[in-house]
């Protein structure tokens, strides 16, 4: 039977700040992970599952999905996705307690496809499903991706979708991105559109990481 955690059917709701508190706190209210996983015991089909994250944002989005797979799957230490789905690619994210650290491919890496690692070298690939994806194409996306007799890769799953995922930046950005040498590169943003506006992503990018709280 396919494991989700939380339901996909939950309203799309954005994230929005803590009410003010003593002292400076920029953390977000901590929203549980859309997701769907194999189940345990049976050997997974092409993916491992899918993730249906409510935004295109790295720092945000992640902690949540690192608290769901945590229990089962242990310390996730490094992800790496692709740059023409995620407009800015934090190096390091903080989640509970540690780091993550973050990585891209390009033509290596399909663009609907996360790949979530932990200690060991263990290794999970989801779909991840657009954030504007309607309720119910997300649900069946959750569902087929985890399903063992899946023979699809994420990009061969997203095309039997109702409509096509809006991708990041425009078709000239996108081209240029998978132009960039497919290898596995560290960086603050992938440099799709301009030095120009690359430098000004990877600056709220390191703002943004810098006010993260400091785990005690």
């Amino acid at each position: 039977m396919t494991t989700y955690l939380d339901q996909a059917a939950t309203p799309v709701l954005p994230l929005e700040p803590q009410a003010a508190t003593p002292g400076p706190s920029l953390e977000p209210l901590r929203t549980a992970a859309r997701l769907s996983r194999a189940p345990d015991g049976v050997a997974p089909g092409r993916l491992d599952g899918a993730w249906w994250p409510r935004s295109r944002d790295l720092l945000v989005e992640l902690p949540a999905l690192a608290d769901a797979l945590a229990e089962r799957w242990g310390q996730i230490t490094r992800i790496t996705v692709n740059p023409a789905q995620w407009p800015v690619i934090p190096g390091r994210i903080p989640i509970t307690g540690h780091v993550v650290h973050a990585g891209w491919f390009t033509a290596e890496q399909d663009e609907h496809l996360i790949m979530v690692f932990s200690f060991g070298s263990r290794r999970l690939d989801l779909l991840v499903v657009p954030p504007e994806t309607d309720v119910v194409d997300a649900t069946r996306l959750l569902r087929e991706a985890a399903d063992p007799a899946n023979g699809l890769t994420a990009s061969g799953l997203m095309a039997t979708s109702a409509g096509p995922a809006i991708p990041v930046g425009t078709a000239t950005a996108t081209a240029t991105a998978a132009a960039v040498a497919p290898e596995f590169l560290t960086s603050s943003v992938a440099p799709a559109d301009g030095s120009i506006a690359a430098a000004r992503r990877a600056a709220v990018a390191r703002t943004r990481a810098a006010a993260w709280p400091t785990p005690a």
